[in-house]
């Protein structure tokens, strides 16, 4: 039992480091970034860190469960990893499409590579992100 807490822990951990890093990186490529308010664009990355981290977390406990392995960075990695990339990116996907084109929450800044009408930065993020926490896990463990 406490493996498995010590791994969640330092799977969220990273997931918060990490995404806190790519979100401040990819910021220039939102409209928020022009916003003269200072305080709505921090209020949007809290919401967004946060938001990735609950993401990770679920990811975390849906791959444990498909493989049946609390402990699958260490003992499944690839397969492990192929799951929450996989499941990461279509998420991302989805609300992306969703957040910018029907409910208009964010928008796009002119700077922002597409594909298909989605970012390719946020995409990039659940595929570079977690292959980078599954290898800051195995070196930790």
């Amino acid at each position: 039992m406490q493996n498995t807490i010590q791994n969640l822990i330092t799977w969220m951990t990273s997931a918060a480091l990490l995404n806190s890093l790519w979100e401040l990186a990819q910021l220039p490529l939102y409209g928020l970034w022009s916003d003269p308010d200072g305080s709505r664009i921090v209020a949007y990355l809290i919401h967004c860190i946060l938001g990735d981290v609950s993401i990770a977390t679920v990811l975390f406990f849906l791959t444990s469960m498909i493989l049946k392995s609390l402990d699958w960075p260490a003992v499944h990695p690839w397969r492990g990893g192929a799951l929450v990339i996989g499941l990461g990116i279509a998420y991302t996907a989805f609300s992306e499409w969703y957040n910018v084109y029907v409910v208009t929450a964010w928008s796009y800044a002119p700077s922002m590579p597409l594909i298909g009408g989605i970012g390719i930065a946020p995409l990039l993020q659940w595929f570079v992100v977690p292959a980078l926490m599954i290898i800051a896990m195995r070196r930790l463990h």
